[in-house]
């Protein structure tokens, strides 16, 4: 599923391209991606794309009084194809604009991913964005480290709680306590305020690293420009069950937790 470096690049990559364009209409090509009322959709006719950006795994598109709001979740990806080009068997969306420009696709193999149409002024309010904790740039290592004091969770499972902070996933939870040196099954509110800041600090710097390569492909992400990222060439643990750790040469064990694989070294993360 992509995490926020892969939604930052779509961002990033749609907003040089749709921005300033006028919706001629929207094509709904699979009934059950859509979350609302389909008039929602077709309001949107007309507007014009504001901005692109993002909230936690979130894609937003601001288009005049309303907002899109698209989550990827396991195989969504956006396709800037040609009006009139066959369209692949997998788009479920079609964001068309007028004149010659190209069309916006939304293509899901899995079909896991959706869209809502909302009220730009009452986008807060939006169901998948209102229970959502705050972004990792955007918190202050005391804010963080008091809702760290708060969680009796493992602290693996309290960073991919989207409540706690939006945007991380499996991929940079393992990245960020490796870098941070930090067990994942340590109890959140048992870590000191030294290692709270650490993991702050790990936080912003893998996050931020992961979104100037554009982020991480693992499997079949691309951007909306059909670039890959290249964050998985800077990987330490994640996915690298049984190598050396980079740093003590100690293998990187693999671990199920909550359902969930976990990558960590153990000499280096201690619990």
């Amino acid at each position: 599923m992509p995490e926020l470096p892969e939604v930052e690049s779509i961002a990033r990559s749609l907003r040089r391209k749709i921005v300033g364009l006028r919706i001629a209409g929207i094509d709904c090509l699979w009934p059950k991606l859509l979350r609302g009322n389909p008039e929602e959709l077709a309001a949107l006719a007309g507007q014009t794309v504001v901005s692109v950006g993002r909230r936690g795994k979130h894609l937003l598109l601001e288009c005049g009084d309303r907002v899109l709001v698209f989550h990827l979740k396991m195989t969504g990806r956006f396709l800037w194809s040609r009006p009139g080009k066959p369209r692949g068997r997998h788009v479920r969306l079609v964001v068309r604009f007028d004149g010659p420009s190209r069309e916006l696709q939304f293509e899901d193999v899995r079909k896991f991913g959706f869209v809502r149409s909302v009220a730009a002024v009452e986008l807060a309010a939006c169901p998948e964005l209102r229970p959502l904790g705050p972004e990792p740039f955007g918190i202050p290592a005391d804010a963080f480290a008091a809702r760290l004091r708060m969680r009796r969770g493992r602290i693996k499972s309290v960073l991919l709680d989207q409540a706690f902070v939006a945007g991380i996933g499996n991929i940079y939870a393992d990245e960020m306590l490796f870098e941070a040196g930090i067990h994942p099954l340590m109890t959140a509110s048992r870590l000191s305020r030294t290692r709270a800041d650490r993991l702050w600090t790990a936080m912003r710097d893998v996050l931020g690293r992961a979104v100037a390569a554009g982020g991480s492909t693992i499997r079949d992400y691309r951007n909306a420009d059909g670039e890959i990222g290249s964050f998985q060439d800077d990987h330490h643990v994640y996915g690298k069950g049984g190598q050396a750790c980079p740093r003590c040469g100690s293998p990187v064990r693999r671990a199920v937790m909550g359902g969930r694989s976990s990558h960590y070294c153990a000499r280096c993360q201690r619990r």
